[in-house]
């Protein structure tokens, strides 16, 4: 960017700043351009997002507020238009689909949401909806009944799931997100299409994609929690979560025996198992794909050195410990 004042370029620069929002203080990353002749500070509109997008996320996390995209899934999974649920739930008619823009929702009506992802505390409340008739009510409570039910018969699938992801919530080493299985299982499935990588080259192409994806806008992608060990950042339980994936079909893995006395394994797409991009974003899809071409020609032993040059690895190799999602705002090689 350049100086408004001089025209020479400015540089971007990072410090911890304290702000406030709803009488409370929280101290983030904050990014803006330095002119360096006069002084003055600038930011854009995707600085002034990624600034504010922190403060928000200590918010929602300090009072276990759902993030958009929960609140958003919540409600489709039931398959009701923004207007219903909020009818629903006794909110005004517009208030469900401000939540899921962005809007912060109060603490009480935050609990509330969280509450009717429950199939059968959402069927209470449309028995108790007094503005729907019966007719409407039973179709609903139908079709939460079968979610239930569905989720019932499921249940070790999903508690699996939920094993090899954690059920932590949303917060700072997850990029606030929720872990999502399904966008998890999509990344790997799309790199094992593009680069058809070996197993340690997945997991930096992985943790790349998150972490860039939280520098731009203070979201991961897959809710995924990251550790630092010897060979560069991985993700939790990575081995279990491919051998399930393969297991599943969702992947292939071969082996191959290398003249040094090694094997590696090697991922590849199935013939039959299309990606589904229809769960992401455009600027999700978007981090895949740069990831994908930055790292393309690079080898696996090369992505381990550039992944040893992180902060995220350096700041937390020592302890093995479980990486930050702040530390993408410093990445170094994308």
């Amino acid at each position: 960017m350049k100086s408004p004042i001089t025209g020479a370029a400015m540089q971007l620069t990072k410090e911890r700043r304290s702000m406030d929002f709803r009488k409370e203080t929280f101290e983030i990353v904050f990014h803006y351009y330095k002119c360096e002749d006069s002084g003055e500070q600038f930011t854009t509109t995707a600085l002034d997002e990624v600034n504010m997008n922190q403060v928000y996320n200590q918010y929602r996390n300090k009072f276990n507020i759902p993030f958009p995209d929960e609140i958003i899934s919540i409600r489709e999974k039931y398959g009701l238009s923004a207007a219903r649920m909020s009818e629903i739930l006794g909110f005004g008619v517009n208030t469900y689909r401000q939540y899921e823009a962005g809007e912060m929702p109060s603490v009480a009506n935050a609990k509330l949401i969280q509450m009717v992802d429950d199939p059968t505390i959402f069927i209470d409340m449309v028995r108790l909806c007094a503005t729907l008739d019966d007719k409407t009510k039973t179709k609903h409570m139908q079709t939460a009944q079968l979610l239930a039910d569905e989720k019932k018969k499921n249940m070790f699938d999903w508690q699996y799931k939920e094993y090899l992801l954690g059920n932590h919530l949303a917060d700072i080493y997850s990029g606030y997100r929720n872990p999502n299985f399904e966008k998890f299982t999509e990344m790997v499935v799309y790199f094992s299409d593009k680069l058809s990588p070996f197993k340690t080259k997945m997991n930096k192409l992985l943790f790349y994609a998150d972490f860039f994806m939280f520098k731009q806008s203070c979201f991961s992608i897959s809710g995924v929690r990251y550790k630092a060990i010897d060979m560069g950042p991985v993700p939790n339980n990575f081995q279990s979560i491919f051998e399930y994936l393969a297991n599943k079909d969702e992947i292939a893995i071969s082996t191959t025996e290398f003249p040094q006395g090694y094997t590696g394994e090697q991922f590849k797409a199935n013939k039959n198992r299309k990606f589904n991009a229809a769960l992401f974003s455009a600027n999700e899809l978007n981090t895949l794909e740069k990831v994908a071409g930055v790292f393309k020609e690079t080898s696996t032993n090369n992505m381990i050195e550039f992944s040893h040059l992180e902060e995220a690895w350096k700041k937390n190799a020592k302890d093995k410990s479980v990486i930050s999602y702040e530390y993408a705002f410093d990445l170094t090689y994308i």
